[in-house]
């Protein structure tokens, strides 16, 4: 086992605690963003293929299994953050030992889960479409895409792990390189394996799936071969592999941590969900300019969560290493960066607007100027979500996680559901765009009041003492790092 030092000084590592704050979160948050686009666009070309090649029953099969996927990859999200954090928390006080235990424990869980949901998941598939209500022409499709896409669940969370875990040591670069690999081999194998072009069998809408399944392996495979070449802090050799046996307190601060911000996910889900039965009650034209809207909503919130994730990895080295003076000056900084990348995204978007929506709904479309009016009123939300998103991701750092499911939760359903049903019948449609905003401007006011709370401080002023006493320093030098206060 290597002898302890300070996670930096390896490679693969970065230290987050030092350096001009802003430019470290730009440099660490691109990755991130970029790997974000790449997820959302191999997903829209890979709906171009199924739609194209296969038609739209096909395609709506795709989207209720994907319905399905996302419920299981949110439970993940909140592991993996919660192992991010504690690794970024052991990294800022110089404790590798410390992180690849973490590290350890989150993949084992992983393996454990994805195993398990990928078995039932198999087995129950018919069941969970009948509950969702697919419709007949739909289901075999659905069944076929969804069984497959559950083989490719292993591989797929295992990746996700191992990069959230790189995160947390100050490695985003990593991840990025294979996402691209990833979404390089789906995209190519999609048309491929749907139609049977060239050596390839023609597999229908399973060949979608086995498109996913493969560049999934073939990107986890990579992955691993990379971090043990490289030499990268967290790979686990010799003893060290007992560490994938999950212990009991690390499991309960992984799942602890990480259940209610996967919750948090769900919430926001759900609601979406609501959202979406809402506007379909107000006719066709209404759920397609809606559609459009959400086409260009899901990429302005994109800045915001990259921005969030790396203020999250930078807060948990800070609290790590004890500096707690750079808690504000990150997410002051998380703060601007987003305003400023999400509020040029929002005026470029307003400024061309008719243009983009008519790509996906026609430029004749009458649902363009009613989608446009929807734009004005609703797109500020996401400005302001950029603003709360950051401040949870210094919060979570410091451990704070059950303020943030509360917030969303109450700002998601009694306001902005409530916003609509008490103002309906006085604005008509409008209401439903206006409790966008609505919503948004109660989540930042309670996330700045939550914020300014001194109990998430004084739990995360424990954090690098504990992470010191783990490990024994040759120059004793961990103490002394520490900071008087958060």
């Amino acid at each position: 086992m290597d002898a302890p030092v300070a996670a930096p000084a390896r490679a693969g590592a970065r230290d987050l605690t030092q350096g001009p704050i802003l430019q470290t979160l730009i440099a660490f948050s691109a990755p991130t963003l970029l790997s974000n686009v790449l997820q959302s666009l191999n997903g829209s070309v890979n709906a171009i293929w199924v739609g194209r090649l296969l038609g739209g029953d096909a395609l709506a099969a795709t989207a209720n299994a994907n319905v399905v996927m996302f419920l299981v990859f949110a439970g993940v999200f909140g592991f993996g953050m919660a192992a991010t954090i504690k690794v970024g928390q052991a990294f800022g006080a110089g404790n590798v030992d410390s992180a690849r235990r973490t590290f350890g424990s989150a993949v084992g869980l992983c393996v454990g889960l994805s195993a398990i949901v990928a078995g039932a998941g198999w087995i129950f598939a018919p069941a969970l479409l009948r509950a969702m209500a697919t419709p007949p022409e739909v289901f075999q499709y659905a069944l076929d895409y969804l069984r497959v896409i559950f083989v490719s669940m292993p591989a797929s969370m295992i990746t996700l792990m191992i990069g959230m875990g790189l995160r947390g040591a100050g490695d985003a670069q990593t991840s990025l390189r294979f996402m691209i690999l990833s979404v390089v081999l789906d995209v190519g194998l999609n048309p491929l394996l749907i139609g049977g072009i060239g050596p390839f069998p023609r597999l229908g809408i399973a060949g979608s799936a086995a498109a996913t399944t493969v560049s999934a392996l073939v990107s986890m495979l990579a992955l691993l071969v990379y971090v043990y070449a490289r030499n990268l802090p967290l790979r686990l050799k010799g003893a060290e592999l007992g560490y994938l046996v999950p212990r009991a307190d690390e499991l309960r601060y992984i799942v602890g941590k990480g259940l209610p911000m996967g919750a948090q996910m769900l919430i926001v889900s759900l609601a979406g969900i609501v959202m979406v039965g809402l506007v379909n009650r107000e006719g066709a034209t209404f759920s397609a300019a809606y559609g459009a809207s959400l086409q260009l909503w899901n990429y302005l919130q994109m800045p915001a969560l990259a921005i969030s994730a790396a203020v999250s990895a930078m807060a948990a080295q800070a609290i790590g290493a004890g500096l707690a003076q750079r808690l504000g000056q990150i997410t002051r900084a998380g703060i601007g960066l987003n305003l400023a990348i999400t509020g040029a995204m929002t005026v470029l978007v307003l400024l061309f607007d008719r243009p983009v929506l008519g790509l996906f709904l026609g430029a004749s479309s009458p649902a363009v100027e009613l989608a446009r009016h929807i734009q004005y009123l609703a797109i500020w939300t996401y400005i302001l979500f950029g603003v709360t998103i950051v401040l949870f991701g210094t919060m979570r750092a410091g451990g704070a996680v059950l303020a943030p499911l509360v917030i969303l939760s109450i700002s998601m359903y009694p306001v902005r559901l409530g916003f609509y049903a008490l103002t309906r019948d006085l604005l008509g449609s409008n209401a439903l765009w206006l409790s966008f905003t609505v919503g948004s401007t109660v989540s930042m006011v309670l996330a700045i009041l939550a914020y300014r709370r001194s109990s998430w401080r004084a739990r995360a002023r424990a954090v690098a003492p504990e992470q010191c006493a783990e490990e024994t320093h040759a120059d004793g030098d961990c103490a002394g790092r520490m900071a008087p206060a958060l």
